[in-house]
């Protein structure tokens, strides 16, 4: 049975190894390595995982398959200059071969659950172009476009 459940300090090993999953995975993909080495979470992995769980101000969730974690997420909610808050969903990532089958879904539900907690007005997440599962899975998740960031490389 897929399930999501908040990540505990037990739980640190198995998400860094996800996490480096995720970072390869993303790595080739259409500005994939710019965003590994500017925006995504960096190593040590471990280090960060637990600064978060320590932090009160983050939610990390483990996604599971009869009790085994084969996903990951984690979330926060920024202070807008206006006084609103905005929730950002920072990682979000599920085995290959574990997709498809809800996993992402319930961790979903889990990070827009706690957004809501903390009074945040919308969530933001980000789709790396060419990545059409991952903008499918956000669209039906009731997410649509709302920034499009350009890039010209200049290394060819």
């Amino acid at each position: 049975m897929e399930g999501a459940r908040h990540a505990t300090a037990d739980d640190v090993a198995r998400l860094a190894e996800l996490a480096r999953g995720a970072a390869e995975e993303l790595r080739p993909l259409r500005g994939g390595d710019l965003f590994v080495n500017r925006e995504a979470r960096r190593e040590p992995f471990e280090d960060g995982f637990s600064s978060e769980l320590a932090s009160g101000e983050h939610i990390l969730l483990c996604g599971t398959v009869d009790d085994v974690v084969i996903g990951y997420a984690s979330g926060r909610a920024e202070d807008l200059p206006d006084g609103r808050r905005l929730g950002v969903i920072d990682d979000l990532f599920v085995e290959a071969e574990a997709r498809a089958v809800g996993v992402g879904e319930r961790m979903m539900d889990e990070l827009l659950a706690w957004f809501r907690t903390r009074g945040c007005v919308g969530v933001d997440a980000i789709a790396l172009p060419g990545a059409r599962e991952t903008k499918n899975f956000f669209e039906e998740s009731g997410f649509s476009a709302r920034l499009l960031v350009m890039h010209h490389r200049l290394d060819r």
